[in-house]
C-alpha cells in the first residue's frame, strides 16, 4: 500500500482530500480511503481538495476545475496506454494521468508524487507580487490585475521560484534542480516550453511582459528587462 503524505492543518496532521470527478474516478473512493486519503465527490468552499482525479469521460471539465481550484494536481484516467491518449490528457491542461489498466497502484504512486511535489513549494503566507501580478500562496491563487490565471502545478512551481527571486536572473540549472529535481528524463527544451506556457497565460489579456530571457544566463521575473549585473552568481 502506498502511504499518502499528510498535511498540517490547525496544528494536527490531516488526510489529503481528493476530489473525484466522474463515475470511474468515484469508483476508486474505497481504495483511496483505505490508503489514507479523504475522497469527496464535490468541492467544499471552506476546504478545497489537495488533488483531483478525473474520469476520461470528464476531460472537458478540466478548464473549469483549474479556474475554480487553482494550481492543484489534476490527474486524468487513461484507459489505453497510447501516445495519443497521453498527449490528449496533457494537452487538456491536466498535470498527469494514471493508467486504470494497471490497477490502483499506478494511481497511488502518481498521486503521492504530486502531493509531495506540492509540499516542497516552500513559500511564505504573505502575498507575492510584481507589478500587477499577485500570487496568494495559501490558496495558490494567481491574478494579473483583476484577471484570474489558471496554472498547472508545474507552471505554478516555476512562477513561485521566479517570484521568490524577482529582479535576479535564475539559471537553467537552478530551475532544473529546484523545479524538476534534476530529473534525467527532462527534455532539453522543457524549461523553454514551460516559460512559454507561463508567458502566454500571464499575457493573455494583453498585459505587459514580466518574464524576461537573459540569453546565456537564464530567466528573470521583473517589471523591466534586468541588467546583467542583476544575475545570480
Amino acid at each position: 500500500m502506498v502511504e499518502p503524505p499528510l498535511k498540517a492543518e490547525a496544528g494536527v496532521m490531516a488526510q489529503p482530500v481528493v476530489l473525484l470527478v466522474g463515475a470511474d474516478a468515484a469508483g476508486l473512493a474505497s481504495r483511496l480511503e483505505a490508503s489514507g486519503y479523504r475522497p469527496t465527490l464535490e468541492a467544499h468552499p471552506n476546504q478545497g481538495p489537495d488533488a483531483v482525479l478525473i474520469s476520461s469521460s470528464h476531460m472537458g471539465s478540466i478548464g473549469e476545475l483549474r479556474a475554480q481550484l487553482g494550481a492543484i494536481p489534476l490527474l486524468v484516467d487513461v484507459q489505453e496506454d497510447t501516445i495519443e491518449a497521453r498527449a490528449s490528457c496533457l494537452s487538456s491542461g491536466a498535470d498527469d494521468f494514471w493508467l486504470s489498466s494497471q490497477g490502483a497502484s499506478d494511481l497511488l504512486m502518481r498521486l503521492r508524487v504530486h502531493l509531495d511535489l506540492g509540499r516542497r513549494v516552500n513559500v511564505p503566507v504573505q502575498l507575492l507580487q510584481v507589478a500587477d501580478l499577485v500570487v496568494n500562496p495559501s490558496g495558490r491563487q494567481v491574478k494579473r490585475g483583476n484577471r484570474s490565471v489558471g496554472l498547472t502545478a508545474r507552471e505554478y512551481q516555476l512562477l513561485i521560484l521566479l517570484l521568490e527571486r524577482k529582479g535576479t536572473v535564475v539559471s537553467r540549472e537552478q530551475i532544473l534542480r529546484l523545479v524538476w529535481d534534476d530529473q534525467q528524463g527532462a527534455a532539453s527544451n522543457v524549461i523553454e516550453v514551460y516559460v512559454r506556457y507561463l508567458r502566454q497565460k500571464l499575457e493573455e489579456g494583453g498585459e505587459k511582459r514580466l518574464i524576461y530571457t537573459v540569453r546565456g544566463h537564464g530567466y528573470c521575473l521583473s517589471e523591466r528587462m534586468p541588467n546583467l549585473e542583476a544575475r545570480n552568481a
